[in-house]
């Protein structure tokens, strides 16, 4: 059995540690404050990417594989920790007129269900949109999960299988030594291990800076409007440019998002919590009638045209990386975290890991 240490407790780093668990290794978690709070949690839960023909091939394998096994996940979870994710295949109407030949293409070569609708289809399948558009697109299959309640679930089942987690101790760096990573320095002190995998989302490039090629991620900021609405209210995710809506099941419904890159700047604006809130209304009327229940802001761990790294370091053993999800960490988390298992593990890989090698060309 190996000493494996997690670095960081986002969907990204709980999942990776849970596959290593269930792998038979001895999993240390550190997080530096509490898990499941950071980009993870501010998300929408869309178990897709936006407009996902716009990504390259090898973010939509990790996106098919993770889309195919999030039932069975989510069922799982429920079973063993009591807390259900809450996966809906409720369906993702898309407004990108202009880019219905790239998308039929895109679904054609991935056999991905699409399909072309038109204002009267549009409006059957949300009656609460105040201008359903011809030539929209209509992916039935896309689901969603409640991710605050996949991050709590995945927490209660690391602990079941008795993960060691360490929050509110946060790595100060990574220990090497002889051209190995031979552990963490952390705020409770050092903590040896056989391998070190960060999954730190945003901070993962600051972590890594001081060693050779560091990651090419940064934080983005993105604030999102939850308004409380009742069940039903809304019943289809519906995205228009940046901009998307989420009906949960109990009718919460989120309105986001906005990209801004500030830095490591979490606060919440007044702009755009404005902005959210004129635009969510005009294409959902019904939701003038409907309080704001809650304004956040996360910060999404971007790269380069949002592939993940995702593999070990080319020059230091022991050292592997599974961070950069931008705004896809829920979507491709499972098979992110399989992948990163996988190469630790030195078994046959779940898909072909170079895209996502620490040098692997990008965009």
């Amino acid at each position: 059995m190996n000493q494996i240490i997690i670095v960081g407790g986002g969907v990204i780093g709980m999942l990776t540690a849970l596959q290593l668990r269930e792998a038979g290794q001895a999993v240390t978690l550190f997080e530096r404050a509490d898990t499941g709070r950071e980009s993870s949690w501010a998300g929408g839960g869309i178990v897709s990417p936006l407009f996902p023909w716009r990504y390259l091939d090898s973010v939509t394998r990790l996106a098919n594989w993770s889309q195919a096994s999030y039932p069975a996940l989510c069922e799982e979870l429920a079973e063993h920790t009591g807390v259900d994710p809450e996966y809906t295949e409720c369906g993702l109407i898309l407004i990108a007129p202009d880019e219905v030949t790239q998308a039929r293409h895109w679904a054609e070569k991935h056999q991905r269900a699409l399909q072309l609708i038109d204002r009267q289809a549009f409006g059957r399948l949300e009656p609460a949109a105040a201008a359903p558009a011809d030539d929209a697109l209509w992916m039935p299959e896309v689901g969603q999960v409640r991710n605050p309640r996949m991050l709590r679930a995945l927490r209660l089942r690391l602990e079941q299988l008795e993960v060691q987690i360490r929050t509110s101790d946060p790595v100060r760096s990574l220990v090497c030594g002889d051209g190995r990573c031979i552990g963490v320095q952390a705020g409770s002190g050092f903590q040896g291990a056989d391998a070190v995998v960060v999954c730190a989302g945003a901070w993962s490039a600051g972590l890594l800076a001081g060693l050779p090629a560091p990651p090419a991620i940064h934080p983005v900021r993105g604030q999102m409007l939850m308004f409380r609405a009742a069940p039903g209210t809304i019943t289809r995710m519906v995205l228009e440019g940046s901009r998307y809506v989420i009906p949960r099941r109990d009718g919460s419904t989120l309105f986001g998002s906005t990209i801004e890159n500030v830095g490591f700047d979490k606060q919440t604006t007044a702009a755009a919590r404005a902005e959210l809130y004129a635009i969510a209304t005009e294409r959902f009327p019904v939701l003038r009638d409907c309080p704001i229940e809650a304004h956040w802001a996360g910060l999404r761990p971007s790269s380069p045209a949002g592939v993940p790294y995702i593999g070990r370091h080319p020059q230091i053993g022991g050292l592997f990386v599974n961070a950069g999800h931008f705004r896809n960490g829920i979507v491709l988390g499972p098979a992110s975290a399989r992948l990163a298992a996988d190469l630790v593990l030195e078994r046959p890989p779940v898909v072909d890991p170079a895209p996502y090698t620490w040098t692997a060309a990008r965009g």
